[in-house]
């Protein structure tokens, strides 16, 4: 299984991104029930974003991005979207997609595939 993300870029507070995870190889259904962003400012641990339940949809999110940020999947294209709205100067950092078979969705160290990591820049 490869994971591609892409979307990142530079933004001003209170604008708009939306990044996408595509994802490939024939055993991503066998391996795979959750996938899930996470994000990575300098000097800081990589930390959990949202997840979503790849069969049955149902999402989770931290507490710093719920209400602005929507993780979504499109099962057809195998490919997992982060909308992300009403940015903040905190919210900078790398942000990564991962899969997994997890039973936390929220536990980075339960997902098995990562992809390579797209930068996020907020302009204050």
């Amino acid at each position: 299984v490869q994971l591609q993300a892409s979307g990142g870029g530079l933004v001003q507070a209170g604008g708009s991104l939306r990044l996408s995870c595509a994802a490939s190889g024939r055993t991503f259904s066998r391996y795979v029930n959750v996938m899930g962003w996470f994000r990575q400012a300098p000097g800081k641990e990589r930390e959990f974003v949202a997840a979503v339940n790849w069969s049955v949809g149902s999402t989770t999110y931290a507490d710093s991005v719920k209400g602005r940020f929507t993780i979504s999947r499109d099962n057809a294209k195998n490919t997992v979207y982060l909308q992300m709205n009403s940015l903040k100067p905190e919210d900078t950092a790398v942000y990564y997609c991962a899969g997994g078979s997890n039973r936390n969705p929220r536990n980075r160290d339960e997902y098995r595939y990562w992809g390579q990591g797209t930068q996020v820049t907020v302009s204050s």
